[in-house]
């Protein structure tokens, strides 16, 4: 396994990099105010509720830095006028949010059929010989390629995402469960890539490379169990 490129994306803290801004929103000219996203974990998917307010605020005020840098009022997307900020424009991005956020559990079961995967073909590994051991090590392989293309990916898909309306219901949630388990797996996963890479020259490695392996899994199961039920 190679070490991931966006490993170096674990600054994200689960959110914990948040800023304040003071944008707010009007009506269109047909009246109609702004939509607005529910971000609680009723879930990640839900949903898009209209508002009875005159006003509301067209971004939350906290979001996590790298939606800040696609789409916060001085974000690379407002700069380059891709996504003007407006309450129409918003409401369009919403519903992109929901494709994305989609997209993103469905790339979570996807990478986790592979974890699925390479843990069997890591069993099997420790205990082959020969051809054998060669075989597997080579699926083995492929398959790592795999779970950090998917993992990347789905992990990019949850920074990227347009921001909601408004901000994170107070108190405990299972979207909070499912960032700080967040923090776990990415955590796991680098190591993991890590020790890999070092176990050809370091044989005696090979059980801290299985614990992070069996921990990320871990991790990254009940971050998904706890995003869906």
């Amino acid at each position: 396994m190679k070490f991931i490129w966006f490993a170096l994306l674990i600054g994200l803290g689960a959110g914990s990099l948040r800023a304040q801004d003071t944008t707010s929103v009007r009506r269109d000219t047909t009246g109609t105010p702004a939509t607005a996203a529910d971000p609680s974990a009723s879930d990640l998917l839900a949903g898009l509720a209209d508002s009875t307010d005159a006003a509301q605020p067209l971004l939350p005020h906290k979001m996590l830095f790298t939606q800040r840098a696609f789409w916060g009022p001085k974000g690379l997307l407002r700069v380059l006028k891709v996504a003007p900020l407006t309450p129409e424009g918003r409401t369009k991005e919403l519903n992109v949010r929901r494709t994305m956020l989609i997209t993103h559990q469905i790339g979570g079961f996807v990478t986790l059929a592979g974890f699925v995967a390479q843990g069997l073909l890591g069993a099997k590994l420790y205990n082959a010989k020969g051809q054998e051991y060669a075989d597997t090590k080579k699926w083995h392989e492929r398959s790592a390629t795999f779970i950090n293309i998917a993992y990347g990916t789905t992990l990019a898909l949850s920074l990227t995402t347009p921001p909601p309306v408004i901000g994170a219901r107070k108190g405990f949630t299972s979207i909070k469960l499912h960032k700080y388990l967040a923090i776990v797996h990415l955590t796991g996963m680098i190591a993991t890539n890590v020790l890999a890479h070092m176990i050809s020259d370091n044989p005696e490695l090979k059980p801290y490379h299985r614990a992070a392996a069996y921990t990320t899994f871990g991790a990254y199961a009940a971050s998904v169990v706890a995003l869906t039920f």
